[in-house]
């Protein structure tokens, strides 16, 4: 659906909203009453969860365009318009799937589904059956710069490899959740010859994340983006991720074993010493049969231009997800995942920085995006699709993301991602002090939180790039552990979760900081010398030394 009909049904609220707003003063103040105004809009049950591809998506798109509108914000998507349409295949599972095992002795051993076993989501063919071998792969990581190869010296051509989720425990925390992540392990299982990739969960994992919970979500659309050729994009269609499998499952797979995956998983929680990697004893047999349509959803871009000549084509990106999970099965009655802190409460602060650079009286240096984008929660595709079909001039320079700030509390401190790896970090730390905020490291390294959100698909264009959490201090631990725990996708994110609207403006204004630091300085973001995603993404880029 074409949104752009939407804007001016819109107008009403943006004025509403608009009409909280301070006049220009020399200092940006954000409003609370405008964070709410917006996270109250886009969290409503109106929007229906905001699902890439639904018409409550669309409603969400159009409400941001009008405020685009109204801040005066240059429309920066195609044709004119606020809008960059993505073209989307969406894709689940028709049918719980299929899964035997079969040892040596050919006796078959089914998985159950939800207990044993959850199918894979490809886009690929709509009904795939493979049998074949299994052999453990460990990690499944090939990363040639530690010189750690799981694939070396096992014969995994025509076969299917089993591998642990996550990454080895001695890697550096981000550097570890890029290997650890699916693509990236489905691209490694297809160069060395699989055909196919299942999952396993530690005891470690299933403590941070119970199995059986994925069943409540398993057949919601998962998607990928469309090609010029209107072929699905898949990373590694020779070797797709068939399932994914539990701790009580995995021990049927390695039935006969030279280990059990008992004394396997022991070794990869404990972090203590190499994951052993074997060929199994057993076979499996995989029946799938996947339901496919194809989608559109659109990004959402409003630009300030620069007003230095030789600055102006270098552009600074303000990003949020626009989308949430949509609705699912029903938990404690309700159906509706509205997705207010995730992510709502990102696209909240996103307007109201675009709204302090609009009423600042000084048009900044270099050009500032604000993007909202689709299908973040279907792999961060809308940023990915930008990324690699930019509708703006000029050269992306930096990226400042904005995903679920949990804003239940007065934060004293800030965690930015990933900026510690450029000369992001001295803007993002002044900023900070300015708005009266520590700025404190990772603190939760085992979420791989860098890797997981939108400023990563700029990350793989060579953009250096950060990402924004509310920090630990004065009870943000417990609020942001009981948010994953408790609300995280699930239908009690809503308005009724006591959000803190001031919080949210403190926010805003951090981040205000930080872009406006980084759109007005004299050099442009530079990756650190020898820093580990500059040198694999931008190797050509001059890399800074701090």
């Amino acid at each position: 659906m074409n949104p752009s009909p939407i804007l001016a049904g819109l107008a009403a609220t943006a004025l509403l909203v608009s009409s909280a707003t301070a006049q220009t003063s020399a200092a940006f103040q954000p409003s609370a009453d405008n964070i709410r105004a917006h996270v109250s809009f886009l969290a409503s049950d109106l929007l229906e969860g905001r699902e890439a591809g639904s018409k409550g998506y669309d409603i969400a798109a159009g409400y941001v365009a009008s405020q685009f509108a109204q801040l005066g914000l240059k429309p920066a998507g195609n044709d004119g318009t606020y809008f960059q349409t993505v073209p989307l295949v969406a894709f689940r599972p028709a049918e719980e799937g299929v899964f035997v095992v079969r040892g040596k002795d050919g006796v078959a051993v089914p998985l159950v589904f939800g207990e044993d076993v959850l199918s894979g989501r490809n886009a690929g063919p709509r009904d795939h059956k493979v049998s074949a071998p299994l052999v453990f792969a460990g990690w499944g990581v090939v990363a040639p710069e530690k010189k750690h190869d799981d694939y070396k010296g096992l014969n995994v051509k025509g076969k299917i490899v089993v591998v642990l989720t996550g990454g080895p425990p001695g890697f550096q925390t981000e550097e570890r959740a890029f290997y650890g992540n699916a693509r990236t392990k489905q691209v490694a299982a297809a160069k060395a010859g699989a055909i196919g990739v299942i999952y396993v969960s530690t005891p470690k994992d299933e403590a941070r994340r119970p199995f059986a919970e994925g069943k409540r979500t398993w057949r919601a659309w998962s998607m990928t983006w469309r090609g010029p050729d209107g072929k699905a994009y898949e990373a590694a269609p020779g070797a797709p991720g068939l399932g994914g499998v539990s701790v009580k499952g995995a021990e049927k797979l390695f039935a006969g074993a030279p280990k059990t995956f008992a004394e396997v998983a022991a070794t990869a929680d404990g972090g203590k010493g190499a994951v052993p990697r074997f060929a199994l004893a057993t076979s499996l047999d995989v029946t799938l049969r996947t339901e496919v349509k194809t989608i559109q959803s659109p990004n959402v871009a409003g630009l300030i231009e620069g007003s230095d000549p030789k600055l102006k084509d270098e552009v600074i990106v303000l990003s949020a997800h626009l989308d949430h999970i949509g609705v699912t099965a029903p938990l404690n009655g309700d159906e509706i995942n509205n997705g207010a802190l995730d992510n709502a409460g990102g696209i909240a602060t996103t307007l109201e920085v675009a709204r302090g650079f609009r009423e600042a009286g000084k048009a900044p240096r270099r050009s500032v995006l604000f993007l909202a984008v689709t299908a973040e929660e279907k792999g961060l595709l809308g940023a990915e699709y930008f990324a690699r079909n930019p509708t703006v001039p000029g050269a992306l320079v930096a990226n400042v993301n904005l995903d679920m700030p949990i804003l239940t509390y007065d934060f004293l401190d800030v965690v930015a991602f990933g900026a510690e790896r450029s000369t992001l970090a001295p803007a993002v730390q002044r900023a900070a002090q300015r708005a009266g905020v520590s700025l404190s490291p990772d603190p939760m390294p085992e979420e791989g939180l860098f890797t997981r959100s939108d400023h990563f698909r700029f990350v793989e264009i060579g953009v250096p790039s950060t990402f924004l959490m509310t920090g630990f201090q004065n009870g943000g631990e417990a609020k942001f552990r009981g948010f994953l725990k408790d609300c995280y996708h699930k239908p009690c994110d809503d308005l009724g979760q006591g959000i803190d609207y001031a919080a949210g403006a403190k926010f805003a204004r951090i981040n205000y900081e930080i872009a406006r630091e980084l759109a007005d300085a004299d050099a442009r973001p530079q990756w650190n010398k020898g820093d580990f995603f500059g040198s694999k993404f931008a190797p050509a880029q001059a890399i800074a030394d701090r």
